[in-house]
């Protein structure tokens, strides 16, 4: 067992050192995804880009997380965070040294796509912490994980460009990018000597089949398939931006392959699912070993929500103020970084929450704030003070992140041995919003693009309804056949 002495942020032993490791290493994975973004106009003027390729890499470095999310999980699963985590750290910083050497469009978009995967980093902490503290702790400790290595992205942002000047020269921004990925590559040995699975006497329960998400009814199992057509709905959605019909990356014919090869795969996975699941169609599995699915699939849609929109409010937040204030870019720029950097204290506040009032009761509140937040956003124009426009937008930020925050503090109460695959296919759905709400935003205006946010937060308030208060105990199988018992509240 861990050690019950609660969370003692300045502690760096333990459970505490396992937390801190985990956000560093979270926090080191969104610099490296996000090292690109402050440096683009310097990168496009280094590499001749046009703004439909700059638009294109922005894409391509998103695409590959929807489904890394999920195959990083089953490999969390079954091969431990430990051993994971350090490996997706060192493989992932050979395409960050690759986009540091890109001489052109092709090789820069052929890295961004591969960095993708390093945006399924996420998913791996979350498994560790959840091996680590007590469910009355677990909200809070994966929300500081959460919203502390989130906050990658932002210092990144604010540290690149000061990098690339003080290495100066028209190289500059490859020693800043290259940086990133010495660290990544640095920091999977630190992480491999000092962690582990889980604490001294715990038990690391694992799946009994891998290659697939477990079910434990028939019904679940049609859910299941059922919650995997988005995922595929959003590459295809992509495909469709890189073709000729969007900024034609892809030829016709090469996106009509792409759209088979997505068909194939979902058609492949199927039939795997079915072959790891066909015990459901052949006995009743024993109430003790079961769990509902509908839970994953109710923080699948608050995550969409959530994280989705985040993503996606924080690529064009600099650029609606800059419009509807007229303020120059740089400025908008720093007053839009202000919805991101709530998440420091926003996603551990909302575990924080869900720790003490509950789960549910607390993604109620904090979702139907979201709704009024995105509401409220719609109606920001000219005529509005900028302080005031400001302030909403924080505050819209702080039912986001706390949102975000809240969800994984109930997705590692569900199954245990499939907390990564659970983590993986919740956090591909935040990707999967912010492809859907960024095409959205190409055909409608800003007010419109907050009200379909809104939209979907009220969706997601709906499905919460049919969520269940995690309570009690799960159960989890020993190899020799034991059934140990494991607290969720």
């Amino acid at each position: 067992m861990s050690d019950p002495a609660g969370i003692k942020i300045f502690s760096f032993v333990g459970k505490m050192k396992v937390l801190h490791l985990s956000w560093m290493a979270f926090f080191i994975t969104f610099a490296v995804w996000f090292n690109h973004a402050p440096l683009l106009s310097v990168i496009a003027d280094s590499l001749n880009l046009s703004s439909a390729e700059i638009k294109t890499l922005l894409l391509l470095n998103v695409a590959l997380t929807i489904p890394a999310r999920v195959i990083i999980g089953m490999l969390t699963d079954k091969y431990g965070p430990r051993l994971v985590y350090a490996i997706l750290l060192a493989l992932c910083s050979i395409p960050c040294f690759m986009f540091a050497l890109a001489t052109d469009f092709e090789q820069a978009a052929l890295s961004r796509f591969l960095l993708g995967f390093i945006g399924a980093g996420f998913v791996i902490g979350i498994r560790m912490v959840s091996e680590w503290f007590p469910a009355n702790e677990l909200g809070t400790a994966e929300g500081i994980y959460g919203g502390w290595g989130n906050f990658g992205s932002a210092a990144a942002a604010m540290l690149l460009p000061s990098l690339a000047l003080f290495f100066g020269g028209e190289d500059g921004w490859r020693y800043a990018v290259a940086l990133t990925g010495m660290l990544s590559l640095v920091f999977s040995v630190i992480w491999y000597f000092n962690v582990k699975d889980t604490p001294q006497g715990s038990t690391y329960f694992k799946p009994k089949s891998s290659g697939a998400m477990l079910v434990t009814s028939r019904n679940d199992f049609y859910l299941l398939i059922l919650m995997k057509l988005p995922m595929y709905g959003a590459l295809a959605l992509l495909t469709w931006k890189l073709s000729p019909s969007g900024v034609s990356l892809l030829s016709e014919q090469s996106a009509i392959l792409v759209y088979l090869a997505l068909f194939a795969l979902f058609i492949s996975e199927l039939i795997q699912t079915y072959k790891v699941n066909i015990k459901v169609f052949k006995s009743i599995i024993p109430p003790a070993q079961q769990y509902k699915f509908k839970q994953v699939a109710v923080l699948n849609v608050l995550y969409f929500a959530t994280f989705g929109s985040e993503l996606a409010v924080i690529s064009m937040l600099p650029l609606f103020f800059a419009e509807t204030f007229a303020l120059d870019m740089v400025f908008a720029a720093m007053l839009a970084s202000t919805y991101a950097f709530m998440n420091l204290m926003s996603r551990p506040g909302g575990g924080w929450l869900s720790d003490k009032f509950g789960r549910k009761k607390t993604l109620l509140i904090l979702t139907a704030g979201l709704a009024c937040g995105y509401f409220a956003m719609s109606l920001i124009s000219e005529a509005w003070p900028l302080a005031l426009a400001v302030v909403t937008a924080m505050l819209c930020s702080f039912f986001v992140q706390a949102g975000e925050g809240a969800v994984f503090a109930a997705v590692p109460l569900i199954k245990r041995s499939l907390t990564g695959q659970i983590a993986g296919m919740t956090g591909a759905y935040g990707n999967v919003g912010a492809v859907v709400y960024l095409t959205v935003l190409t055909f409608l205006p800003y007010s419109q693009f907050f009200l379909v946010i809104a939209a979907t937060a009220v969706i997601g308030f709906i499905a919460l309804l049919f969520m269940e208060e995690p309570k009690g105990s799960i159960a989890e199988v020993h190899e020799d056949g034991t059934v140990e018992l494991i607290s969720v509240s």
